[in-house]
């Protein structure tokens, strides 16, 4: 009978206390890495958004220039909106997203417009000259970063 006894309580072992600790301390440097990591693709996806959504309206006012005899002129957010509903008004309208924050320089043969990345509130202008050539700018918003991402000046192109 003391044989069977023995063996159950063999099976039934649990972890150590110095084993369960082992394990927390791995689960918690792996957490250290990680975490970091995540918030600086969140900052990513952010700004790959109003990246995105400033070319978008770039096609846009190039869809307006065609429909009014090649000029810019009238071109405002709330025009490119009519045009592309996805495009958002505000701050607000973007629900947490990129938003366009301006339509500047609208003239018959320039325009140059922003879009503002929630969260960072970093920059990305597009500027179309008199001559037809499109440039980037990119600001930096509030985080700390002294360049825009993926650059190595404060103002540049993306």
């Amino acid at each position: 009978m003391n044989k069977p006894q023995i063996g159950r309580l063999r099976e039934e072992r649990g972890f150590t206390l110095i084993e369960l600790l082992v394990v927390i301390l791995i689960i918690g440097i792996l957490a250290a890495i990680a975490i970091p990591s995540l918030l600086s693709q969140k900052s990513k996806a952010y700004d790959s958004s109003a990246q995105t959504l400033a070319q978008t309206v770039q096609t846009t006012a190039e869809t307006y220039a065609i429909e009014h005899g090649g000029e810019y002129t009238g071109l405002k957010l709330k025009t490119l909106h009519e045009y592309e509903p996805s495009i958002p008004e505000s701050e607000t309208a973007a629900k947490g997203g990129a938003w366009v924050e301006a339509v500047n320089k609208a003239t018959s043969d320039e325009y140059k417009i922003t879009a503002v990345a929630a969260i960072t509130k970093d920059k990305f202008s597009i500027l179309r000259n008199s001559k037809g050539e499109v440039t980037h700018e990119c600001k930096v918003g509030v985080t700390k970063a002294k360049t825009c991402p993926g650059h190595s000046e404060s103002s540049t192109s993306w």
